[in-house]
């Protein structure tokens, strides 16, 4: 009976250490985790970068806009 749990105990640990112990797995687990991390932050960049857009263009049209009343505005007081 010894023979046999000291047999079943190695054949064990051979398998044990032939599957890497699941250190692999973690690592590669790790890895995908921060690229899906890497990933969502980018998003995140691309997504608020496009807001910021679209804030300075209304600025600019807003800047336009003003710019453009004002001079209407002193051409409708040089023709009187």
């Amino acid at each position: 009976m010894k023979k046999v749990f000291a047999l079943l105990l190695a054949v064990s640990m051979v398998s044990f250490m032939a599957c890497g112990g699941g250190k692999d797995k973690e690592k590669e687990k790790a890895k995908a985790d921060s690229i899906k991390l890497a990933d969502s932050l980018k998003q995140v960049k691309e997504k608020d970068s496009l807001k910021q857009v679209a804030i300075d263009d209304s600025i600019a049209k807003a800047a336009a806009d003003t710019v453009k009343k004002k001079d209407d505005k002193k051409k409708d007081e040089k023709k009187k």
